[in-house]
């Protein structure tokens, strides 16, 4: 079982910056979706303290993620309010 929790862990890891990333459409994938993958990783109850902080690691790149998105659409509110007030 850790195996595999381990190859769990090693894929979300690999794809999940990519998918959080997306393209021009947004994310391919949701920060809800990954946060729920690795919330199920937690419940199963046989993650060890080295998956545990490698799932917490992850959480917090969501988080990292979610705020950074947060502050770039609000940087651009103001860009596009400030343009309107200009004209």
């Amino acid at each position: 079982m850790s195996n595999l929790i381990d190859q769990d862990i090693a894929h979300i890891r690999r794809v999940m910056p990519l998918s959080l990333t997306g393209d021009l459409g947004g994310p391919i994938l949701s920060a809800n979706y990954w946060r729920a993958r690795l919330h199920r990783l937690l419940d199963t109850g046989h993650i060890n303290k080295g998956q545990l902080a490698d799932i917490d690691s992850l959480l917090v790149q969501i988080d990292l993620h979610e705020l950074n998105a947060a502050s770039m659409t609000a940087t651009l509110a103001k860009q596009a309010a400030g343009q309107i007030a200009n004209q």
